[in-house]
């Protein structure tokens, strides 16, 4: 439960620090870039440098992790393209609802059944993280959402396939393929934008790198010792409920009545998700 914990925090300052950095930089890319590339050096040096272990279950490692950075990209790239046709709040509720993915592949594949208390938490996760993105409004369905959801479950499953097929000696190795294959590609489309990064992009980007780095290696070490059923809903239920909440205390942002009835239930889902 400990990692879960620090998973979600670390998470939240993620967050944090992409609210404080969108104000003082001109290039998005560039900050992702950045992020993705202070990850790769923690993910490196969390192995000791020994990328290319003589150990097995490597190679699986290797590709589930570059597998999981071209995912990961290719999910925040979808989410800025649905944001521009369908507005924040319906792509952010569908970011979110990508937990459904691994949610479902841990019961399908690995056999890991929720309980029926469980699943009454799950339920009440789901409807708190629509109720608490709604606005009158906030744009239309369509396909484009669906490839985003499946994007951004599909790099949280790599995780779960990483703790269920690899030995948990490669988690370093993991996170460092992941990160590295995200920043090469973030690199062209910076490239690609004629983005000029600067002073400011290089150290928001590794204020944001360095919390992502833990939220992942605290994610990853939380289904190595909880269910998977456990882990996904709690860790998206309770980062946004630390990001709400952060918002609130931090910078002021004010809740509307459906949003506080929503955090409610986020603290009920978590209750009966952890029973």
């Amino acid at each position: 439960m400990l990692f879960l914990l620090l998973a979600i925090f670390s998470s939240t300052m993620v967050s944090v620090m992409m609210r404080l950095s969108s104000h003082k930089v001109s290039g998005s890319y560039s900050v992702l870039a950045f992020n993705y590339l202070s990850c790769s050096l923690l993910g490196a040096g969390y192995t000791g440098f020994q990328l290319i272990p003589r150990l097995s279950g490597f190679s699986m490692t290797l590709v589930l992790g570059l597998i999981s950075g071209v995912l990961y990209l290719a999910a925040l790239v979808m989410f800025q393209s649905n944001t521009r046709k369908r507005g924040v709040v319906l792509s952010a509720v569908f970011m979110k609802l990508g937990l459904l993915v691994p949610m479902a592949a841990s019961t399908l594949l690995f056999g890991e059944f929720p309980t029926a208390v469980q699943i009454a938490g799950f339920v009440i996760a789901l409807g708190a993280i629509v109720l608490i993105n709604f606005e009158k409004g906030s744009g239309s369905f369509g396909f484009g959402l669906i490839v985003m959801l499946l994007l951004s479950g599909g790099a949280d499953v790599m995780a779960k396939f990483f703790d269920a097929w690899c030995p948990q000696s490669l988690s370093g190795q993991y996170l460092f393929y992941t990160f590295f294959s995200a920043f090469a590609l973030c690199m062209g489309l910076v490239l690609r934008g004629k983005e000029r990064p600067g002073l400011q992009e290089l150290l928001y980007g590794t204020l944001i790198g360095v919390p992502n780095f833990f939220s992942a290696k605290f994610l990853l070490a939380s289904l190595n010792s909880l269910p998977a059923v456990v882990v996904y809903p709690s860790f998206s239920v309770g980062t946004l409920l630390l990001v709400t909440l952060t918002g609130v205390a931090v910078f002021y942002e004010r809740l509307r009545r459906h949003q506080w009835v929503a955090l409610v239930a986020i603290l009920a889902a978590l209750i009966l998700l952890n029973i």
